[in-house]
Formats: C-alpha cells, sequence, structure tokens
C-alpha cells in the first residue's frame, strides 16, 4: 500500500463521514476537532513509524490529507 492509502485509512478510521481526498480546509472548517487531531497523530505515528511533536500541530498541516502526507514525509527525511 502507498503512503497516501495508507494515510487514507488512518483518517478514516478516524472519522468516516469526510471526504479526506477533497477537502482542503478540514481544521478551518471545523471537520476535525482537536479530538480527531489527536487520533489523527496516533494513527499518523503508528502506520509510518514517526513521531509528530507539539510544535508541528497547526492546522496547516492538518488542513488536507496533502498537507498530513507532506508533514509525514518531513518527518521520514529527518530520521
Amino acid at each position: 500500500m502507498d503512503d497516501y492509502n495508507r494515510l487514507l485509512e488512518v483518517l478514516c478510521d478516524v472519522k468516516d463521514d469526510v471526504d479526506f481526498e477533497q477537502e482542503t480546509a478540514l481544521v478551518e472548517d471545523g471537520l476535525l476537532d482537536s479530538l480527531d487531531l489527536t487520533r489523527i497523530i496516533m494513527g499518523l505515528d503508528k502506520a509510518f513509524d514517526v513521531r509528530i511533536t507539539t510544535g508541528d500541530i497547526e492546522p496547516e498541516n492538518f488542513n488536507s490529507a496533502e498537507a498530513m502526507l507532506a508533514l509525514v514525509r518531513r518527518y521520514r527525511e529527518r530520521a
């Protein structure tokens, strides 16, 4: 499974009623709340073996699936 599909799987496990492939303002439009973000971060940590730090928990990193994938890739590059 490629990274994008793995990400979508994590996101749908957290909230299956959101079109993560189309939405670009998930946080700003209130589609994700703080509990959702916590569950997403935990899912990303597990699925991609990264440890997202509090400094990166910013709306722009979680407003879209593409932004989250870019965040994961940045963490992988640092490793």
